[in-house]
């Protein structure tokens, strides 16, 4: 018994070759690159993509522009973090040669008090 869907292979062949000329059909019926139509939409294609690339020209601009900000603003903060750190170790320094400063003074006024206190001494005795 046969199906009543059952195409016969002449009906498919017919329907194939009817799709690939409809097919054909609607590329033909496309517009081809020449016309007016497909020109004005490449022109604008063409716009759009040179604003585009305008676009990011102008951001990496500004990034470099703000990169080479940030970079003169940490080598300006590490030449003052250099002076800074310079400046406490002179301070460090002119503490300490004013500590040994003021041990030779104690040290010599103790020698000078003991060697008058011994003069004084020999004095008395002699």
């Amino acid at each position: 018994m046969r199906h009543p869907n059952d195409n016969g292979f002449n009906e498919r062949r017919k329907t194939a070759i009817e799709a690939k000329k409809q097919l054909l059909a609607k590329f033909a019926a496309a517009p081809k690159p020449t016309d007016p139509e497909m020109q004005a939409q490449l022109a604008a294609r063409e716009a759009t993509a040179k604003a585009r690339e305008e676009r990011r020209a102008e951001r990496e601009a500004l990034k470099r522009v703000e990169n080479e900000r940030q970079m003169a603003e940490a080598a300006e903060a590490a030449a003052a973090a250099e002076a800074s750190e310079r400046a406490e170790a002179e301070a460090r320094q002119a503490e300490v040669n004013d500590r040994v400063a003021r041990v030779v003074a104690d040290e010599a006024a103790r020698k000078a008090e003991r060697d008058r206190r011994y003069a004084a001494r020999k004095a008395r005795q002699g």
